[in-house]
């Protein structure tokens, strides 16, 4: 299982998925209504590197982490 979070102001609760790559992530989270505007500008970690490919492969027991933009003062 892959454990996916969302960090910052995306209110949605930790998942547990059993996927093989970011695609299929992307795929799964374009049918929630709430995450489809977040999915174009957020930067995506994978076990806290940052990662651009969405043909990233994942195993079992990797951490994703969602990363919307911030602003601060």
């Amino acid at each position: 299982m892959v454990r996916v979070e969302f960090l910052g102001p995306i209110q949605k609760e930790v998942l547990e998925l059993d996927i093989i790559n970011l695609n299929e992530l992307a795929d799964i989270l374009q049918d929630d209504k709430d995450m489809k505007e977040w999915l174009d500008i957020s930067a995506v970690a994978v076990n806290d590197t940052l990662v651009s490919n969405r043909d990233f492969a994942l195993k079992d027991g990797d951490k994703v982490a969602i990363l919307p933009p911030v602003c601060g003062g």
